[in-house]
């Protein structure tokens, strides 16, 4: 009966879903493209590929490291991505290039799944994060297709919900859905929502595995020398939303006002965005730089009455997380959006500020604050203070990124643990071609 009720329910939903994605791209011509892979149509792949589904960009990022691994020991294994959004799919393309078909994942529809699973013929499906869909998941497991949902996460939030999908459709965890947790927290909640024990085990957090690029410290040194950085405090702020630049614009106000020569990189979360942020900026008197418009910029330094570089490039944010003297990452002052990573800047030994909301990686994010590399500030005073003191301190701005980059390399090796439970399922190592 609950199944046939998520059925009505679905189809009831569906042209609102619809609707929502062609009114998106009535702002975001990128929503329109692809359409019909939302539907099913994915370009057909070879029997035996692997799937991999990554919503949006932190989650492709987070699956370069499985790639990676795929290529290397499965060479001749075709391999699909989907993803959910536009900027996802985007980084995907960058990232691998035509190593990996990239697609988008389809309406969790009954036809399109069957459709979807009939042309992308996977071996096994491997999932990001948190990301569920009964109907996929349902076919995937009445086929005998293996899932993993890789560096797994769920709040406690989200217990009802899961134990909701186990209920509907026991039969995906009976018929192999793995479940690799990133910490024992999330194990636990997992089991508590009904997963069996046996298919729960704890890997950690992919996104300890990121691979920076060689030359990042040089790109960061780069970026500060291109726009004459070197003696200001300069601070990014990464995947902001409306409400905290507010913030974020009114503490560099009185950090100016108060003779603090301080620099913002301002990276709006969601591209549709850099438009209005431009605006907003132009409106509101504020000296800003487009990073689009200033790529070849020649000049000496930018002049100091420059207050904010809007960030309005895809794939760019990690190398002015290299240029920064200090991070803020967004999605933490606003409640209903669970905070966003903050392992990049700690990867590369840059102090970070957060707001109280980080529900989304709450364990990492309180073990971050708890070891010293991260500080919570909860309003604009505190956020000044915080910047004012870090402004003043580089020995202090030194330890906390020590800190952060350490934490990171202890906690990394997610991806092998990972393979180790991936091989049993893709099957032995594939032999590289050689040519003679």
């Amino acid at each position: 009966m609950l199944q046939v009720l998520y059925q009505v329910l679905l189809l009831l939903a569906f042209p609102f879903a619809l609707a929502n994605l062609l009114w998106r791209g009535v702002t975001d011509r990128r929503w329109w493209q692809g359409i019909s892979q939302r539907f099913g149509f994915v370009a057909p792949q070879s029997a035996g590929s692997v799937w991999l589904h990554a919503v949006s960009v932190g989650e492709v990022q987070a699956a370069a490291a499985i790639v990676k691994e795929l290529r290397n020991h499965h060479p001749q294994t075709p391999l699909l991505m989907t993803c959910g959004t536009p900027t996802g799919a985007e980084r995907a393309r960058a990232l691998f290039g035509d190593t990996v078909t990239v697609s988008f994942l389809p309406f969790d529809l009954l036809w399109c799944v069957r459709l979807f699973l009939r042309r992308a013929r996977p071996r096994m499906g491997i999932v990001i994060e948190k990301e569920i869909w009964p109907n996929l998941f349902r076919v995937c497991g009445d086929r005998g297709i293996p899932l993993v949902l890789a560096s797994a996460a769920i709040t406690r939030r989200a217990i009802g919900r899961y134990r909701l999908l186990f209920r509907l459709f026991p039969r995906t965890l009976a018929d192999g859905l793995t479940i690799a947790a990133q910490t024992g927290g999330d194990a636990e909640r997992f089991k508590e929502a009904g997963a069996p024990p046996e298919r729960v085990h704890v890997i950690g957090n992919i996104k300890f595995d990121l691979e920076l690029p060689a030359n990042i410290a040089e790109l960061g040194a780069r970026l500060r020398s291109q726009y004459g950085l070197g003696s200001r405090f300069v601070l990014v702020a990464g995947s902001t939303y409306e409400e905290e630049e507010t913030v974020l614009l009114e503490a560099q106000r009185q950090l100016k006002a108060r003779g603090h020569d301080i620099m913002m990189v301002l990276a709006p979360r969601h591209p549709p965005r850099f438009e209005p942020v431009a605006a907003r900026l132009a409106r509101d008197g504020v000296m800003f730089l487009r990073r689009s418009e200033s790529i070849g910029f020649l000049g000496a330094s930018v002049p100091t009455y420059v207050e904010v570089l809007l960030l309005d490039r895809l794939g760019e944010l990690l190398g002015f997380y290299a240029a920064a003297d200090v991070a803020f990452v967004g999605g933490s002052l606003v409640k209903d959006v669970g905070g966003h990573n903050l392992i990049e800047p700690a990867a590369l030994s840059v102090p970070s500020l957060t707001g109280p909301h980080f529900y989304n990686a709450s364990d990492i994010s309180l073990a971050l604050v708890e070891a010293g590399a991260v500080h919570i500030v909860r309003n604009i005073d505190q956020l000044v203070l915080e910047l004012e003191r870090l402004a003043g301190d580089t020995l202090e701005r030194a330890h906390r990124g020590s800190i952060g980059q350490q934490f990171v390399a202890r906690n990394g090796g997610t991806t092998r643990r990972l393979m180790q439970l991936i091989e049993p399922i893709i099957g032995p190592q594939e032999p590289r071609s050689t040519n003679h």
